[in-house]
């Protein structure tokens, strides 16, 4: 009986906690066309999740504009200084080039695939220049594999990352670009 019981509670304990935890890390997009949830990695990438939610939270990707979208390989977005489209700083020309005001991310590539619905941060050539802006995936891309830092997966509403509005030519800029409503944590 001692056995059965402890099992029992072993069981509730392990639903309850993973649930717990799967929570705190699935995060509601909120894009024009509907929400998008996105599970994030802290087991893979510890410091860039902490990141992402911290400026979600704070409310600081609420109205930034997909800055650079690419039909058939991904759209970025996430300058919180030039792209936010309801701020002073907005400036579409510049967009893709600012940050947040904290100090850039080291690099916590590893070996997760860029494939569709892959949420993954951009960075310029230095590889340790991660800060605000991501990209998520439209299909597989992997020459970026194990040179982005993975951070996370859209696991619903994929459907709305397709209809974000696509750039021109190889640039993938976006004249009048969609932008995020709200990133939050569920």
């Amino acid at each position: 009986m001692n056995k059965y019981l402890v099992f029992i509670i072993f069981i509730i304990n392990l639903v309850f906690f993973n649930n717990a935890n799967s929570k705190e890390n699935i995060m509601i997009l909120k894009l024009k066309t509907g929400d998008v949830k996105i599970e994030l990695f802290p087991d893979v990438a510890p410091k860039h999740v902490e990141r992402i939610k911290k400026l979600a939270n704070d409310g600081l990707y609420d109205n930034v504009v997909f800055h650079r979208v690419i039909d058939g390989f991904m759209a970025q977005t996430g300058d919180v200084k030039f792209g936010n489209s309801s701020s002073n700083n907005f400036d579409l020309r510049r967009a893709g080039t600012g940050a947040s005001d904290l100090p850039d991310l080291p690099a916590e590539f590893s070996d997760l695939p860029h494939e569709k619905g892959t949420v993954s941060m951009a960075r310029s050539s230095d590889p340790n220049s991660a800060n605000s802006q991501f990209f998520i995936c439209f299909q597989q891309a992997p020459h970026l594999d194990r040179n982005y830092t993975v951070f996370g997966k859209v696991i619903e509403g994929m459907e709305h990352v397709d209809k974000i509005k696509k750039g021109d030519g190889q640039s993938g800029s976006v004249s009048d670009p969609d932008k995020i409503i709200s990133f939050k944590s569920l």
